[in-house]
């Protein structure tokens, strides 16, 4: 499929805040500094549909881009920022679980892991916890182009490992900074969701 149209929707925190209507939404959740602003603006081949901070742990919201008219792609705030309040972090996990519990519309989830570490307590808590709701999930791991392919190879191994993912969980490799694959990527991410297909 092709993305013909991304578009910023709204930015909540609260249930009565999210969009009204019934379309399927794919959410992607990762740590503060994965990139994860980048991987949605790279897939949409729009450079400032989400913005992107310097300082990780920025996105404090929920915001929704509808893409094609058709569906949403949800950005949920990062997790495992060590400089912010636990207050802040206590407030931005109840956000996160709120949306994640409780949204009928939600279809798949996409989770951000940085392909050249091994995924942290954070990221295995994430993981499971998707796994435990029943949710469809994704693994897309980000940063790739600052890998050789040797070292592709051997994280990936690490990866699913570390994560005990089986033969059935799907994990692809993505850089936000060459898009080599994006195309494939898109169509293993979404394709199932749209209705017109191009």
């Amino acid at each position: 499929m092709r993305i013909k149209k991304s578009d910023f929707v709204t930015s909540a925190v609260k249930k009565n805040q999210y969009p009204i209507d019934n379309r399927a939404e794919i959410a992607f959740v990762g740590r503060s500094n994965v990139g994860k602003s980048s991987i949605i603006n790279a897939l949409t081949n729009r450079n400032k549909l989400a913005k992107v901070s310097q300082t990780p742990g920025k996105t404090r919201l929920i915001n929704f881009f509808i893409i094609n008219d058709d569906f949403y792609l949800v950005d949920l705030p990062g997790y495992g920022y060590a400089k912010v309040s636990k207050s802040e972090k206590e407030s931005w996990g109840k956000t996160i679980e709120t949306y994640l519990t409780s949204r009928e519309q939600l279809k798949r989830v996409v989770l951000l892991v940085d392909s050249r570490h091994k995924p942290t307590g954070d990221d295995i808590l994430m993981y499971k916890w998707i796994k435990h709701f029943g949710y469809d999930v994704i693994i897309v791991a980000t940063k790739s182009d600052k890998l050789s392919r040797n070292e592709l190879k051997k994280n990936e191994k690490i990866i699913k490992e570390t994560l005990e993912l089986t033969s059935e969980d799907k994990l692809y490799f993505f850089s936000s900074v060459s898009k080599d694959g994006r195309d494939q990527l898109i169509d293993n991410l979404f394709l199932e969701f749209a209705t017109d297909i191009d």
